[in-house]
């Protein structure tokens, strides 16, 4: 038996060990794909287990997330910091080896993967930076970006619509630094894939301007070698390299759909241990294979060292370059302050056009900073004006034109954040935000300070009618841990929640509308603690009117009327209620004091939200379903977004408390 065979033997019998002892997994991956792997980290990926964060080290994603023991056992092999009991630990409460592969958790991770498609968009968004960087920090005898992206995925993958739409951007931007290497066994949990996938994927791939690879049996690991060398060799071209294999290969249940997703049973293992000839104790490595993979790790730090002294040679040839290079990498410092002072937010404007606005000033000063559009630049303003339209002709054009590809937008956007070096925005209309969901989901869950900016914000789209009219969108997106969602009010409640954006370490959505704003003396940077005292009276007031974006202008309209009957009210900007919540106890107290019951929250999409800051005396104008075509004024009136009404609800929340206070006398007596 030759080592390498031994090697992926290992491998093989390793995670069939793991998925068996967590009694939870999904084997038929890691034994069938196991040659792939084990021939990208041996012969191909560039890399440094000591410092696996190293800037120019090739990217390997795992897009099949469920196959992560493959991952774990190649990371346990090649060095990482990953050791026998956290193999032993794996899909356990608190260990490095969860059930899926999450970025931030287990070094080697690049990306948190498992819902299928994700990976295979993160990936091309690494092989989009690593195109721009190139771009502009490489010269000739200097290539200080050079590195290349491996993704492994199988049917599900290619399936889903986020496959074909990242591969077909791909294929596009003729991103030739991505190589995919396609698991194809045939199988999903339902079992043969005849009845559900049955395309000509070679010719698919090759439509969409790839270049196409066969390996007959992916166990033939110098046929293997031979396609990922050809692949490297075309950088006109993203490849795919389809690798026939069998799931659970060597195993009982080979080529079976039992074995996708379950362990294969204690009998089913030491049949697959015997057929192997296995030997070691239950996750033992062989001396000679672990001695073999921690040579080739060793062999490979010299790779970060050669780019280490190529560097320090650049950084002499090129010194304005070199620290332009460090202020990508660790992130450029802008003066926000200084930003207030240079709009003039006096007239009624589009949060979307304040927000092009500001967006411009900034990429200024952060040349890093990209921007992407799901072919809505003219509409959401998010073009930035000082650079051009990234393209295979253009690689440092900082505008880039995704098409009409929302989910896998974000999913692209993650993997340029992540790549390191560049700061991503992207843009659509807020109800489309629903295709980019799962992706949104993955920034929260990684903390990608992805920025969002969803534009077109309620009912005020007006003719275009309830299809594009967002409802239940602010809700929803509320409901993803990590991600901020700011729908401000005016110009500077917008340039506070782009600081905010800018400054945090967690992804943001900025709601931003179509309709004009007015414009309020009393908001600015207060904004960035989500919600705010934007209009008070004097002493106690009887009323507290809460409200975002467009409908803050109906609350200040509302005080006026209130306050010519005596009634003192205060209006509350909440543009952040995840800001707002981050806040101290007392903070929020002096904002939302208990002791002022009678409320009224208005925001023109799902109440959901509002429940907690109505409380029990509290009146919600929200939207109860979906919208209508029509003026955007006719439909505010319409739906009861007047300050009238906002007027109607503060006394009838008043007589609740009123009716409440006079009950509780009566019981007394």
């Amino acid at each position: 038996m030759s080592i390498n065979t031994k090697c992926i033997d290992t491998i093989r019998v390793i995670s069939a060990e793991a998925i068996q002892r967590a009694k939870s997994g999904h084997p038929g991956i890691c034994l069938g794909a196991a040659p792939i792997g084990f021939e990208v980290f041996k012969d191909f990926l560039k890399f440094n287990s000591e410092n696996p964060h190293w800037d120019n080290r090739d990217r390997f994603v795992l897009s099949a997330g469920h196959g992560s023991m493959l991952l774990y056992s190649l990371l346990h092999l090649f060095g990482y910091d990953l050791n026998k009991q956290d193999l032993m630990s794996f899909r356990q409460l608190g260990s490095r080896t969860p059930g899926h592969p999450e970025y931030g958790l287990t070094d080697g991770v690049e990306v948190s993967t498992g819902p299928l498609g994700q990976g295979l968009g993160n990936a091309v968004g690494f092989a989009l930076a690593e195109a721009h960087l190139a771009s502009i920090f490489n010269r000739p005898d200097y290539p200080i970006v050079d590195h290349f992206t491996y993704v492994l995925c199988g049917e599900g993958c290619l399936e889903e619509g986020l496959g074909y739409e990242a591969c077909s951007f791909a294929g596009t931007q003729k991103l030739g630094k991505l190589i995919l290497l396609y698991d194809k066994n045939n199988i999903t949990i339902e079992g043969d894939i005849n009845s559900s996938f049955n395309e000509d994927v070679a010719t698919r791939f090759c439509g969409q301007g790839w270049q196409v690879i066969r390996v007959p049996n992916a166990n033939d690991l110098a046929v293997l070698k031979c396609a990922i060398e050809r692949a490297k060799s075309d950088l006109t071209r993203p490849s795919i390299i389809i690798c026939t294999s069998k799931i659970g290969c060597g195993s009982p249940l080979e080529g079976s759909e039992k074995i996708h997703g379950a362990p294969m049973g204690e009998e089913n293992l030491a049949k697959f241990k015997e057929s192997l000839g296995w030997t070691e104790e239950p996750f033992e490595v062989p001396e000679d294979v672990k001695d073999y993979c921690r040579e080739i790790a060793d062999e490979k730090r010299v790779y970060e060292k050669e780019w280490n002294e190529l560097f320090a040679r650049y950084q002499r040839a090129y010194p304005e370059l070199a620290e332009k290079y460090k202020n990508y990498m660790n992130g450029y410092e802008l003066d926000y302050t200084e930003l207030f002072s240079k709009f003039d937010f006096s007239s009624p404007e589009a949060s979307r056009a304040s927000g092009g606005k500001i967006l411009n000033e900034i990429a200024k000063h952060i040349p890093n900073l990209l921007s992407g559009s799901a072919d809505l630049t003219p509409s959401t303003l998010t073009e930035l004006k000082c650079s051009g339209v990234f393209s295979p002709d253009n690689r440092t054009g900082r505008n880039i034109r995704f098409g009409i590809r929302e989910h896998a937008m974000a999913a692209i956007s993650n993997g340029i954040q992540l790549h390191g070096g560049l700061k991503m925005l992207c843009s659509t209309f807020f109800s489309f935000s629903d295709y980019m969901k799962g992706a949104i989901r993955l920034s929260g869950l990684m903390n990608a300070p992805v920025i969002y900016v969803l534009t077109h914000d309620s009912i005020g789209v007006g003719e275009d009618g309830p299809s594009h009219q967002p409802m239940e969108q602010l809700i929803a997106l509320r409901s993803i841990p990590n991600l901020k969602v700011y729908r401000p009010c005016d110009g500077k409640e917008t340039l506070a929640a782009y600081v905010s954006a800018l400054t945090g370490q967690s992804p943001t959505a900025l709601v931003l509308s179509r309709q004009a704003l007015g414009q309020h003396e009393n908001s600015g940077i207060k904004a960035m603690t989500g919600g705010y005292i934007l209009e008070d009276c004097k002493g106690t007031p009887d009323v507290i009117l809460i409200a975002t974006g467009s409908e803050v202008d109906l609350c200040v309209g509302a005080k006026e009327i209130l306050e010519g009957e005596g009634i003192k009210a205060r209006v509350v900007s909440m543009p952040c209620i995840e800001e707002f919540e981050n806040q101290t106890e007392e903070y929020k107290e002096h904002v939302l004091p208990k002791s002022v019951k009678a409320r009224v929250c208005v925001e023109a999409a799902s109440h959901y939200a509002w429940y907690k800051y109505c409380r029990d005396y509290g009146e919600i104008i929200a939207m109860q379903g979906f919208g209508a075509s029509g003026k955007a004024q006719a439909l505010f009136e319409h739906f009861g977004f007047t300050k009238e009404n906002v007027a109607e609800k503060a006394r009838l929340s008043l007589e609740k408390v009123a009716d409440d206070e006079d009950d509780g006398k009566k019981k007394r007596r």
